[in-house]
Order: C-alpha cells, then structure tokens, then sequence
C-alpha cells in the first residue's frame, strides 16, 4: 500500500470512527433527554417509592427547592446592587438595610443597665499587661474578658476583640498572639468570652462546673428558642459587643473616638455584626468569614443559629452588605486561601464593596488579605490587622512583623472567676433565665391581644406569622401511583404507593390502603383517615410505624399515610448539622413548620372535593388539575380524619386552625404541647422544624386548640 493510500485509510478510520462516536454521543444525549421526559410524564417507571427516591436522589429534594428560591432572591438583591450609582442611592440602600438588620434580631428592645465591671485580677508581661475583668451586659447575665494594655501612657486606641468557635474562648492560642502583637503596638485590646464558650458555659451544672451529658455544640441548642421569641443568639451576643464596647469606653486609657474591631471565624462574623450596627467602630478587619451566601450555602452550608438571620436572603442582605452597609469607613477583609469558608466568595464580596467605596470617593478604604493558610487567626492575618489599625486609628504607615517567640498564658491563667464558670457565680442568670423572662413578658402582651380578637382576626393573625397567604393554598394536586397490591391476612386490602405534588420540586411520598368491603363497594362521601408521620413502609405493610400499632380502619373507607416534605422516603441526608436546610428557609423567612401547613392544607383539599382514587386505574402521572362541574364540587365532600405523630403535631394543630371546615377530627400523638416547652428545654433540636419566628408575640399552640374546638381534638 502506497503512503496516500495508508494515509487516506486512516483518514477515513478516523473520520468513521469519529462519526460513529459522535452519532452514540448524540444518541446517548437524546435517550437521556427521553429518559427525563418519561421520569417527569411517567413516574410509574420505580417499581416502589423508595428505589423511586434512590434513584432520583430526592433525599436532597428540600436543597434543591430552596436553592432555587435562595438564588432568585439573590438575582433580585444583585439586581438593586446593579442600580447604585449616586451616594443618594447608597445610603438609602445602607439605611434600608441596617432598618431590616436591627428589626429582624429585636435589637431596639434591649435596654442598657449598669455593667457593674469589676476587675478580678492583672498579670504584669514585657510590653503589656493583663487585667481580668468582669462586666454585666444584661442584668445578672456576665461577661468575662481580659483587657490587654499597652506599656506607656494613653490614651490608646481600642480593640473590639470577639471570639470565633473556640472551646476556651478568649485563652486560645491565635487570639492572645493577636492580643498581645496588638498591645505591643499600641493598642488597647478587650477580647471577651462569647455565650456558650470559655468561662460562659450555659450547660453545665452550676454546682460541679461539668458540662451537661448530651449537648456537643451549646450555640445549636442555644439558638433555637430566641427565634420563637422574634430575636436570633445574634442578638445577645451582639449586644454583648456592644456593652464591651461601653466598657471600652468607660476606661481613662482608651481613646473612646478611636475604637476598632476584629475577630476570626466567628468572631469575623460578630465583626461583621458590630461594624455594621455600631457606628462608634471606626476601623473593622473580619476573619475568616465574609463569602457570598451563594457559595456558602453550598459548601460548607449555612453557620451556626447565630449567623443565620432571619429573612435576610429574602431581603438581601448577603455577606458584602455587611462591608457595603459601613462603607466609606475603613475595612479589611481577611480570607485564607484553603478555607472552608469559600475564598472565591471573598473575593466576589470585595470587588462588590470596593466598587461602592469607590463610587463614594474612597477606594483605599477597603482591602482583603489573602494569606495562603487553611481557616484561622494566622500570623500574616495578624500581622495585617496590627498595620490596618496603625493607619487608620494611629495615622502611622508602619511594617510590623510578629516575632516567633511569645509567651502565651494558660487557660486557668487568663480566667476571671473565681470557679471558672459564670454560672457558678452567686445571683448569676443563664440564657435560659434570659429567654424565659422575655417569653413571661411577650405572654402577658400576648394574652391581652388575642383576647380582643374574634376567631377570624385570630386566624389571621396565625396566618400572617406562618408567612400563609389563604389563595396562595392549592386545591388541585398533581397526583402519581406505582401500583396496587392485594395482601391478604386478616381480610383482603388494596394498597397503592402515590406521590402528591403541591408546588413545583415538592413531592409528598403517601399511600393508599383501602379494605376488601371498600374496594367493592364505594361510597362517594367514605370517610377518609389521613396520617401524618416520619418514616418508611415496607410495601403493603405499615406495621411497623408506632403511629398504626393502635389503629383500627373499620371506620373508614380509605387510609391515607403521607411524609409531608422532608421526612419518611425524602427526609435530607444530614449534611451539615440537623436542621440545616430549615436553616436556610429560616434566611428565606419561611419555617419548615409554615411548609409542611401548606403541604397538609394542599393535600387535604385534595382529598376532600376530589372523585375516589380508583382502584384499576392505572397510574402513570395522572394531573388532577381539569375544574370540577358544580355538581361534583357539591356532591363530593369526604370527612378527613387527621393524624399526626410527634413532630408534625403542630403541623397538624396550624393545618386544623386554619382550615378547621377541611378536618372531622384531629387525633395527636406525642409532640409538644406548647413552644413554651422549647424556651426551657435543654435539648430544643429535635424541635428546630417546628419554631416559626417571633410566633410567642402572638400565639401558643393551646391556642391553636381554641381555634379548632377542644372536643375535636384528642392527644393520645
């Protein structure tokens, strides 16, 4: 064979070959798009829910609903940052922001009383020395703090020095280098033990010091029954910082004009807290903190109780605004490189604050540091910080160097107590004391109010909280089924897998059990009983769910068992903390609790006007969405039996409050009695599904009973 011939036989391989892989490309992408149509159209195609839910990974269904809804917000919020081109139009943006941020944590209603600050002790260093100092931020309620005080004569610039996640608070290691490099340059440093770390444990038992068995992260559990209250741990550790900076200012040392702000990681995020709320903070360097909600909420996932405000991705406060709200003060983002907290989202925050600060005339203000480290308080951060401060709160241009030696004191050293806890402390108040002095006096205004409503205006009220609009409830359901089943033993029955769809990205697993007698013969108007519960059937068998163990269908034609969204075959794979996707509808000022009342609602109206499920139909995603004739609306009226176990009891308690017409009865087993319960617990997570923010300003879940009739309700 000649060369041009070898070579156009390899030229027409190639080019047959080429095509052919093409062709199975294309093939391959037009089965795959066939493949997602005959998913949406036919969702028969699993032989039973639960390889249905495995195989379209819908374990993860509640992310990607709330993704979609987070980035359509933060659309919307990039959108007005877009249109900011005036100092008008920025501070009406500021101001518009910084109203929201003290609302949504009840910041106006915090009341400054004597901080009674004393000093417990001083240890004497080369350069700077160390007080210990005790100080109340509310009545009883005491922060622990060391003053650390440069050598020389004042009065000096001081340092707001929050604590990020650290188990010994103020004593770790990266925040005393920090203290002590700041002193030796001087600076006035107050670095103070946040709620739930260091010397402020909040579970422990005041008598012995230990800690209470159960309990690994105290800001978790301390975060869940300040949202029932309107407030956020937010708000009392921001105002923490805000009567340290009271202290800061009280001292003859400390310059009271001169005052700035840093921590890292979560004391990067109380940084950023304070220098937007607190004016008197001239100069702030978060840690470790600043993204974008965007990226963060994808990796590592929302933060913790404290760093999750409510309804701010709703009304667009993402991470840059924090830096933009303060704009043109001076501010320096410090980010690391290989954080966890996402570097690109970082960079994306600056650009957008030095655009604003730039607009406004002072671009030099604002910078980011990007030390090549993985989350921490590391030495080029530090060494940054100690030059921000010198230029800005010191008018000094200076290179400060961290020398590799320095003697850092043990924890005991640095401890303001006499026992090592606050609580230990005679008349000392936990936040639990705290919390329940406000729920005391939101009951009292609560119980006046609704006493001067009629049961309508109380049903609104309830409304208004959840976030429920009574149009916005579907009636018509997207309706889905695998299949039926004849099981026999004990009487031949009918049972049938389904999926409701309330709103598009929502699909309710349920089922169909349905007796022998019923399946013959049916009776248009059969009473109905409804379940509510979290777990998983095995196909034709529910014996194994304690909620049926009592439970006797001779009264009912057809029993319905649903998991409402989020529980039984969809229930979230836990992939940040428990209750970390309720956290993010908790940013978008939904609840999980005001969800699940729409799901409930939405199936239930379903149910009660809609013609039997049949039993030869064949299901092959059936849409339940033509308008019924009069007739039909009028004849078809089936009485619904609700039952609800555990957490979806006050699922089950807003459902039949506001739409008591929809439900014969409500039968409830476990679950809380009241969110009074929550405010007290130890052990408030189990219940973070079930908190709706600010809901004690205007109802109890008794209450709810009220509004549904007592005789209607039994609690089993």
């Amino acid at each position: 064979m000649c060369r041009g011939s070898f070579q156009f036989s390899v030229f027409s391989f190639q080019w047959v070959f080429g095509r052919s892989l093409l062709t199975g490309f294309l093939l391959l992408c037009a089965w795959a798009t066939a493949q997602e149509q005959a998913d949406r159209a036919d969702i028969s195609i699993a032989p039973s829910l639960e390889n249905y839910f495995k195989s379209t990974k819908e374990n993860q269904m509640m992310r990607a609903y709330l993704r979609k809804r987070v980035h359509a917000a933060l659309d919307e919020r990039l959108e007005r940052f877009e249109a900011l081109e005036t100092p008008e139009q920025i501070a009406a943006y500021q101001e518009r922001l910084k109203t929201f941020f003290r609302e949504t944590i009840d910041l106006d209603s915090f009341e400054r009383g004597p901080l009674k600050a004393r000093v417990t002790g001083k240890l004497e260093r080369d350069g700077y020395s160390v007080e210990k100092v005790i100080f109340e931020s509310l009545p009883g309620f005491s922060v622990t703090a060391n003053l650390y005080l440069p050598g020389g004569e004042g009065p000096f610039p001081g340092i707001l020095h929050p604590c990020g996640h650290s188990s010994n608070g103020k004593a770790y290691e990266a925040y005393q280098r920090a203290n002590i490099l700041l002193a030796r340059n001087g600076f006035a440093v107050l670095c103070y033990d946040p709620i739930g770390q260091g010397e402020r444990l909040q579970l422990i038992d005041p008598k012995t010091g230990k800690k209470l068995p159960g309990n690994s992260s105290e800001h978790l559990v301390l975060g869940v029954a300040p949202v029932l209250l309107g407030r956020s741990l937010a708000s009392y550790m921001i105002w923490d910082g805000m009567r340290a900076i009271d202290y800061l200012q009280s001292r003859p040392e400390i310059d009271p004009d001169r005052i700035g702000c840093t921590g890292n990681s979560g004391g990067g995020n109380m940084t950023s807290f304070l220098m937007t709320l607190d004016d008197r903070i001239q100069a702030a360097a978060p840690g470790c903190f600043t993204t974008t909600t965007r990226r963060k909420n994808e990796s590592p996932g929302p933060g913790d109780p404290e760093q999750n405000l409510f309804a701010q991705t709703r009304e667009g406060l993402d991470h840059p605004d924090f830096t933009i709200m303060r704009a043109p003060k001076p501010t320096l983002i410090l980010a690391a490189t290989y954080d966890y907290v996402p570097i690109e989202g970082a960079w994306d925050a600056f650009r957008q604050s030095k655009r604003i600060y730039t607009k406004l005339g002072y671009p030099e203000r604002v910078d980011l540091i990007e030390a090549p480290e993985k989350h921490g308080f590391t030495r080029r951060m530090r060494e940054g910080v100690v030059r921000f401060f010198s230029r800005w709160l010191k008018g000094e241009n200076v290179e400060v160097f961290e020398p590799e030696s320095v003697r850092v004191e043990k924890d005991a050293e640095l401890q303001c107590t006499s026992k090592g806890q606050v609580l230990r402390m005679e008349g000392e108040r936990s936040l639990f004391e705290v919390n329940r002095e406000r729920a005391n006096a939101l009951k009292a205004a609560r119980t006046e109010a609704w006493a001067g409503l009629n049961r309508e205006e109380r049903r609104e009220a309830v409304r208004e909280v959840l976030g429920i609009e009574p149009e916005a409830l579907p009636s018509r359901m997207e309706l889905g089924g695998f299949g039926s089943t004849i099981a026999s033993g004990g009487g031949s029955s009918e049972f049938r897998e389904l999926l409701f769809e309330p709103e598009s990205g929502i699909r309710l697993p349920a089922f169909l059990s349905r007796g022998k007698a019923h399946s013959e013969v049916w009776a248009r108007n059969a009473p109905v009983d409804l379940f509510c519960f979290d777990g998983r059937w095995n196909f034709g068998d529910v014996s194994g769910l304690p909620i049926f163990e009592d439970y006797e269908r001779a009264s009912s034609a057809e029993t319905i068992g649903i998991n409402l969204r989020d529980s039984g075959f969809s229930k979230t794979k836990n992939w940040r903390f428990y209750g970390a996707d309720a956290w993010i509808a908790h940013m978008l000022g939904d609840s999980y609790l005001a969800m699940r009342t729409r799901d409930l609602i939405s199936v239930t109206k379903w149910l009660k006007s809609s013609p039997r499920i049949e039993s030869d139909m064949q299901f092959t995603g059936i849409e339940v969405d033509e308008p019924r004739t009069k007739e039909e609306e009028g004849n078809i009226n089936r009485p619904i039996h609700l039952h609800a176990e555990d957490e979806f009891v006050p699922v089950a308690l807003h459902a039949a409050a506001l739409e008591p017409e929809l439900f014969e009865s409500v039968t409830l087993h476990g679950g809380i009695l009241s969110w009074e319960e929550v405010i007290d617990s130890r052990e408030p997570i189990p219940q973070w599904h079930n908190v709706v923010h600010g809901a004690l300003r205007h109802y109890d879940l008794p209450d709810l009973i009220e509004l549904i009739g007592e005789g209607r309700v039994t609690w089993k």
